[in-house]
């Protein structure tokens, strides 16, 4: 296993001219990237940055970002990504927790008395390009989450900048000569774990600025695109331009699908599926703590429909409200468990992790298993609805409505209720023609029974997902409270 910068060096030194990353009408090569990035370390060096120092990068999509990456792991340090749209105030609560020595791409007066570098920021040309010593960084990442109660945390990698690329590229259905599309933000896991190990292997990497329907769909086609990872949202938005104009967009080239993030419609599943073949379909599910991760092929999944896959790596179990394994089909809390005999894959800073003893850890999610070991996912513990004494899962009422062609984007809450305790409520950003609730509740109680359907609907005009499919539930919830 070999250092992440060692990596880029060999890189640079067999395959120089050839394009390493692309985004919008940018493309750089292995040799202009490892020439970049060695600049570039030398001049956080030069400001103190030393080994498994943790820096916040808080820039948007971009080969600048990618150049920053890289940099850091060449001197040993830790890239803790950051959105670079974050409000100030959580920008310095998370830098408050990680105590990074420098904050890159942010503005200074948003994180008062630490060491910033501007978006743009040139290294002194005096600087060698040349390859530095070899570092391996105690962690390759620290991202962060905020999880559903708003309080961010950073979850540092257990594993170093000495990747086991060849297992990384397993699990992913990774391999070297790949063309991979990067529709997702870079502070998200999926998409920077996918695209970093692409690199690693030596794909060329095709990143979107930002999300854009129109401009994915034409970049597949573009660049011979072999690998991309979505989430529903994208999905969504991408077959709704397919089916608006059916053979104008070409996705031959594609081998691989990914989708994660989020639970999955599984009418919007099918249609995928008809668009590129069951084969190419896959689904995965884990957090950014690693412990354990399932996978699922369509093929698979038209025989097991809903399901999330089993393991690939790590244990997963289903535990009854008193911690013991609920039987087959029953819905439980979800725990996860790393491989016998493997290292922490992560630590939290600002959060503890909900343990179970045995290693067994929980991120929140709620599911069943079947006989065979193929788990099923219902929701997030803490999203769960209880109205009128009954369960209530978010993400089946978000998939129904969904499917409306004129709803761009739902999120279900519950709402506090005299009479029932909790009453469904539902937000809904239209995008098409404007909809009224009780159309919307006409088409939710065609597809659910009644006890799910919403008894209030809200819509509004601001987007309710981020890039990457992610809402924040406890923010909507507090906004929906203070109204009534």
């Amino acid at each position: 296993m070999r250092p992440v910068g060692d990596i880029l060096t060999g890189h640079a030194t067999r395959r120089p001219d050839e394009l390493a990353f692309t985004c919008g009408d940018r493309s750089i090569t292995w040799a202009g990237l490892e020439s970049r990035a060695n600049r570039l370390a030398r001049a956080y060096q030069r400001r103190g940055v030393g080994h498994g120092d943790l820096v916040t990068v808080a820039l948007p999509n971009s080969i600048e970002t990618f150049a920053v990456f890289y940099a850091l792991w060449k001197i040993g340090a830790v890239p803790q990504p950051v959105s670079a749209r974050l409000p100030g105030p959580e920008l310095a609560r998370i830098v408050a927790l990680a105590d990074p020595s420098l904050v890159i791409g942010a503005v200074a007066d948003l994180v008062p008395g630490r060491q910033v570098l501007a978006p743009g920021f040139e290294p002194d040309p005096d600087l060698s390009d040349g390859p530095l010593p070899s570092a391996v960084s105690p962690s390759w990442k620290a991202p962060t989450s905020g999880g559903s109660t708003g309080r961010p945390k950073l979850i540092v990698s257990g594993h170093t900048g000495a990747p086991d690329v060849e297992a990384l590229a397993r699990i992913f259905l990774l391999r070297p000569g790949q063309v991979q599309l990067v529709p997702g933000p870079l502070y998200h896991n999926a998409p920077l774990t996918l695209s970093t190990v692409g690199s690693y292997l030596g794909q060329h990497v095709v990143v979107m600025p930002r999300f854009d329907a129109a401009a994915a769909l034409t970049a597949i086609a573009e660049h011979r695109v072999t690998i991309v990872n979505l989430v529903p949202t994208m999905m969504l938005r991408m077959l709704r331009l397919i089916d608006a104009d059916p053979g104008r967009y070409d996705l031959s080239s594609l081998e691989v699908v990914w989708h994660m993030g989020g639970p999955c419609p599984e009418w919007l599943k099918d249609r995928w599926i008809e668009l590129v073949g069951a084969a190419r379909i896959w689904e995965l599910y884990g957090g950014t703590e690693s412990q354990a991760f399932t996978t699922i092929d369509g093929v698979a999944w038209q025989r097991r429909r809903g399901s999330v896959g089993r393991p690939v790596t790590g244990e997963i179990a289903v535990l009854d409200p008193d911690g013991t394994p609920a039987p087959p089909g029953v819905v439980g809390e979800v725990v996860l468990r790393r491989s016998a005999g493997t290292p922490p894959t992560y630590r939290y800073i600002g959060a503890e992790p909900r343990e179970f003893g045995d290693g067994w850890e929980s991120l929140g999610d709620l599911g069943s298993l079947d006989e065979d070991g193929y788990l099923y996912l219902a929701d997030r513990r803490v999203d769960m609805i209880v109205t009128g004494g009954a369960n209530v899962y978010p993400a089946e009422v978000e998939s129904a409505i969904q499917e409306h062609p004129d709803v761009a984007s739902v999120v279900v809450i519950g709402l506090p209720d005299e009479d029932l305790g909790a009453r469904v409520h539902a937000l809904v950003q239209t995008g098409g023609r404007p909809l009224d609730e009780d159309e919307v509740k006409a088409f939710a109680a065609a597809r659910l029974a009644g006890y799910k359907v919403p008894r209030t609907v809200r819509f509004v005009e601001e987007v309710l997902r981020d890039d990457a499919g992610k809402v924040r539930r406890s923010a909507l919830r507090d906004r929906e409270v203070a109204r009534t």
